[in-house]
C-alpha cells in the first residue's frame, strides 16, 4: 500500500491542540513537510520543533492567523504556496457554540459561516494553482457527523457543517480530472477540548453531572468509548496518501459506529 508522503507539503489548520494537531503528527510521520496554521504561535513554535523528521530534509513550519481573518488568512495562504506548493490542505477549525437555531442570531451564522465555508474557500483559491501544477492534491473537511444525522442543541454548527459537506462534494467534481481529491471527516464523539465544553455546558443545563452527561452520550455510541484523537487522524492521513487516490467525494463516519445513516 502506498502511503509514502515524502515530497509532499501539507498546511494543517487548528493545529494548535486536538484533531488538527494529531493529524499534523500522523502526516509528518508519514513523511510530508507539514505547515501548521492557528491563532497561538507559541503552541505552533513548539508543535512544529516536535513533529517526526522520518526522512533528511523534511522540515516544518507554522503560521499564526484567525480562520475569522479572512484578509489575513489569503495573504499568509499565498505567500505559503509562492515559497512551497500545498499538496494537501486540512480544513480544521472549531466548532461554533452550541445552542437552539432558532434561538440564533444573524451574526452566530455569519461569523460560522465565515469561519468555515469563507475560509476553506480562502484558502482553495490560494493553494489549488500548486496542486493543479504538480497533478496531486489531496483537501480534507474535518466536519461532523451531523452532516448525517444533525446533533440536537447545535443548530448553527449542523447548519454550516452542511454547508461545508455541500461545497465538498461540489468540488470533488471539478477538481478530480485534475488529480485532486475532496473528503470531508465526520469526528464522532472524541476527546477534545470541544467535547470537554459541550458536557460541560450540557450538565449546566439539565442539573446533571458531567459523568452522567459523558454516560448518556456513551449509551449512543455501539464501541461504548470516547474516540481519541489519534483514531480521527489516522483516517484523515490515509485520504492524503497516494492509496486514497480513487476514494472522491465522500464523507467519512468516524464515530464508534454511533451514526445509524446508511449514507
Amino acid at each position: 500500500m502506498q502511503l509514502d508522503l515524502s515530497g509532499r507539503h501539507a498546511l494543517v489548520c487548528g493545529a494548535s491542540q486536538g484533531i488538527g494537531r494529531a493529524s499534523a503528527i500522523e502526516l509528518a510521520g508519514l513523511g510530508a513537510n507539514v505547515t501548521l496554521l492557528a491563532r497561538s504561535a507559541d503552541k505552533l513554535s513548539s508543535i512544529a520543533a516536535s513533529l517526526p523528521r522520518t526522512h533528511a530534509g523534511q522540515q516544518h513550519d507554522w503560521r499564526n492567523v484567525d480562520m475569522l481573518d479572512t484578509a489575513n488568512l489569503q495573504t499568509a495562504a499565498s505567500e505559503l504556496a509562492a515559497t512551497q506548493p500545498v499538496h494537501i490542505l486540512i480544513n480544521n477549525t472549531g466548532g461554533p457554540p452550541g445552542g437552539a437555531v432558532y434561538a440564533a442570531t444573524p451574526a452566530a451564522f455569519e461569523m460560522a459561516f465565515r469561519q468555515h465555508v469563507l475560509a476553506g474557500q480562502t484558502l482553495l483559491q490560494a493553494l489549488l494553482p500548486g496542486m493543479r501544477a504538480s497533478g496531486y492534491g489531496r483537501i480534507v473537511n474535518v466536519i461532523s457527523t451531523s452532516v448525517k444525522e444533525p446533533i440536537a442543541g447545535l443548530g448553527v454548527s449542523n447548519t454550516v457543517r452542511a454547508a461545508v459537506a455541500g461545497w465538498a462534494k461540489t468540488l470533488s467534481a471539478e477538481l478530480a480530472a485534475d488529480g485532486i481529491t475532496v473528503n470531508n471527516v465526520l469526528p464522532g464523539y472524541t476527546r477534545t477540548q470541544r467535547l470537554d465544553g459541550l458536557l460541560a455546558a450540557q450538565a449546566a443545563a439539565s442539573g446533571r453531572s458531567e459523568d452522567e452527561v459523558a454516560q448518556s452520550m456513551l449509551a449512543t455510541v455501539p464501541a461504548r468509548r470516547f474516540g481519541e484523537v489519534s483514531e480521527i487522524a489516522a483516517v484523515i492521513a490515509f485520504l492524503c496518501t497516494p492509496a486514497a487516490a480513487y476514494v472522491n467525494g465522500v464523507s467519512i463516519a468516524v464515530d464508534g459506529g454511533r451514526t445509524r445513516a446508511l449514507s
